[in-house]
């Protein structure tokens, strides 16, 4: 399946839709939105994964980084509506324990406006 990549907002939240796949060749894509949503200051992002069908370790690393970099620009990401299947590499990975996975977009929403003390 294609990716496909839907930037839109919500409020002060930048929400990126994540459709398809995400691997090696297709993660630019991906990246070059992220890159684009954190531009705000401070950057507020919400990645729904919702209708994400395949991640790769490229797709992971993006992820990853884009969050280093909206944290030290004193912003928020959560991720949303991920996939069981999709849910279990970042398990895997121990990215859940450092990426904040949201079952629904209104809590990753929430989370974003509502970071946890100390964070």
């Amino acid at each position: 399946m294609e990716l496909e990549v839907a930037v839109r907002t919500n409020g002060n939240v930048t929400v990126v839709d994540v459709s398809g796949e995400v691997d090696l060749y297709t993660a630019p894509r991906l990246e070059e939105a992220l890159a684009k949503a954190s531009g705000r200051t401070p950057p507020l992002i919400v990645v729904n994964l919702g209708k994400t069908t395949y991640l790769d370790s490229t797709a992971l690393r993006v992820l990853t980084a884009v969050f280093k970099r909206v944290r030290e620009r004193q912003g928020e990401m959560a991720i949303a509506e991920v996939q069981p299947k999709i849910a279990k590499l970042f398990t895997l990975t121990g990215l859940d324990q450092v990426l904040p996975l949201c079952p629904t977009e209104r809590e990753a929403l929430d989370k974003v406006h509502h970071p946890p003390a100390g964070t």
